[in-house]
């Protein structure tokens, strides 16, 4: 008799250690989910931030040549 309740108290508390580890693993799954979409959202507005200052830098430096050409022009045209 004390076997079988030995054996029935043992199997009770390891299904319930299971369910609280299963609660604790789809806590831990969501905050890393979440955390894993907070971290790319940022990289990519970083990454949008970047291409946008070279694509400022670059258009800059072609008007910049755009106009020192047009002067050159005009100057060996006169």
């Amino acid at each position: 008799m004390k076997k079988i309740f030995l054996s029935l108290t043992i199997a009770s508390l390891l299904f319930s250690c299971k369910e609280e580890t299963n609660e604790k693993l789809k806590v831990a799954k969501e905050a890393l989910n979440s955390e894993v979409k907070e971290r790319i959202d940022s990289a990519q507005a970083k990454a949008k931030k970047n291409i946008d200052s070279v694509e400022l830098k670059l258009k800059s430096k072609l008007d910049t040549f755009v106009i020192k050409s047009a002067k050159k022009l005009k100057e060996s045209v006169n």
